[in-house]
This record gives C-alpha cells, structure tokens and sequence, in this order.
C-alpha cells in the first residue's frame, strides 16, 4: 500500500522569475491499493507528473509524507526503491544491446524476470536488438516497457505511455498490461488517451487545479462502483429521464444517467465522465 499523507508541493523558485512557483499540491491525501490498475486524469498543469516522481522518490513534498508499505519515500532505501519502477513520458536509451542494458540494471530490481522480458517482448513482436538507441521512438516505447514489466516490481507507475504507438501497439499493450497484472501489484497509469486505457483501467483518480481546498481530487472511485451508479448512454435529444450529463455525438447525446434498479450494466465512457466531472456535473 501507498499512503499519501497531507503533502504540500510547489517546484522551487525559478532563477529568472525570482518568485515560487505555482503550488501544485497543498495537504494532498490519497491511498492506493494492492491488485488495482489506477487511471490518474486531470488537465494539464494538474500535478499528474508531479505526483508520479513524488511517489517514485525522485521529487519530495515540502510537507507531509509518502509511504510506501510503511517505509518513507524521502529517505530512498534501496529495499524500498526496487519495489517502484516508473516508465516517464520521454526518456532516452543508451548506445547499448539490450542484452547489455539488462546486466547493468538487472542488479536494482531483486525480482527480475528474464521471462517475462522475453514474453513481452514476443508479445511487442521485437527480437534481438543490438543498439537501443537506433530504435524507432515506438519500438523504443515497447522495449522500455518491457524491461519495467520485466523489473517485476509492486509498483509500476506509467506516465503516458500510448503515446507513440499505433492502433496495433496500443492494442498489445493493453494485453500486455493485462497478462502481467498480479494479486499484489499496483499499477498507475496517467494519460490523455483516455480511450486507450478505459479497458484496463479499474479505478479513477481524476485531479484538479488547487483551489486552496484541502483536497484536489475530483474523483476517486472505482469503476465498478461507477457503472453500478450509472448507465453510460447514446439516446435520441427527447430522452432526458435521468439524465445527468449530456453532450452531442455522431451517435445522437452521449449521457451519463442514473442507473435504475433494473436497469443492466453499460461499459464506461471515460472521456464522457472526464467531461462531466471537470464540468463538476458529477
């Protein structure tokens, strides 16, 4: 478990602004569970990478505190680093083999699996790779994704990690994801696309701006508790009965209604429910 206990954060003062920044968490407080794939949202400028450095140890609050199965994030024990692993939006790959890339960093993350590197990568439909760094921006994206799933770590922490993958790729890395979710892992995944996840995802952590309230989350549920509340909808401008949000689509309004007791269960609309919340429709 990962207990985020009253964090405040504001990145340190810029040298040509002379000023603090913006705060971008101020007495933040969230938990999160074993055997869950998180969806964290929010606009830009919400905190969504923030807080994954904050939980990956490599920023740290000006207040509060990060535990991570009762062990403070800030002190970076190494017992407690090589249970996190987090795949950034951008990164770079060394001048390497991948075989190379693997003995040198192996050695960090004490429940390393060779199959599983091997599997994800037959899954991604990658073999042998001599020179990491030659790679396309995608392929890279996939051979990155299959050492941190690789790292067989409890904590995996993904910030956008469809970008640059095609329909295909997106695809397998939702199955992926998927095969190498265990019991005891915890998975957050932060994104845009959010219909390249809406599938995987069980839980929805939605983040706002901070307003000077002592919370920044819009939402935090799960998705089964969502569509137990709601009917996720495509119906005609006359079929207002328990509306709660609505807007047009191609398909007539999309809407979010409430679910009658009879009514049966409908798959999610993510981008749908981002809208209504950021509307504070819900």
């Amino acid at each position: 478990m990962i207990e985020v206990k009253n964090i405040s954060y504001s990145y340190p003062i810029s040298f040509w602004r002379k000023k603090q920044s913006p705060r971008v968490f101020h007495k933040f407080f969230l938990t999160l569970e074993e055997n869950k794939i998180y969806g964290l949202l929010g606009k830009n400028g919400t905190g969504k990478t923030t807080l994954l450095n904050l939980l990956a140890g490599l920023n740290w609050s000006q207040d509060g505190f990060i535990l991570v199965d009762g062990g403070d994030i800030k002190y970076r024990e190494p017992s407690t680093l090589g249970k996190i692993f987090l795949v950034t939006e951008e990164f770079e790959l060394p001048n390497m083999s991948l075989q190379k890339y693997v003995k040198l960093n192996r050695p960090f993350y004490p429940d390393f699996s060779d199959e599983i590197l091997e599997k994800c990568l037959n899954d991604f439909e990658i073999k042998d790779i001599d020179n990491l760094s030659a790679l396309s921006m995608g392929t890279k994206k996939k051979v990155y994704m299959s050492f941190a799933l690789a790292t067989n770590t409890k904590y995996l922490f993904l910030d956008e990690p469809t970008n640059g993958l095609d329909l295909e790729s997106k695809s397998l890395f939702r199955k992926v994801i998927a095969q190498n979710m265990t019991d005891n892992r915890t998975i957050v995944i932060s994104t845009h696309q959010v219909h390249d996840v809406e599938q995987l995802i069980d839980h929805i952590l939605i983040l706002g701006n901070d307003d000077g309230t002592d919370n920044q989350l819009l939402m935090n549920k799960s998705v089964a508790d969502l569509t137990d509340q709601y009917n996720f909808e495509y119906r005609s401008n006359d079929d207002t009965d328990g509306v709660i949000y609505s807007e047009p689509s191609v398909k007539g309004n999309a809407v979010i209604a409430l679910r009658t007791p009879r009514g049966k269960e409908t798959p999610i609309n993510l981008e749908l429910l981002y809208n209504a919340v950021n509307k504070r429709k819900l």
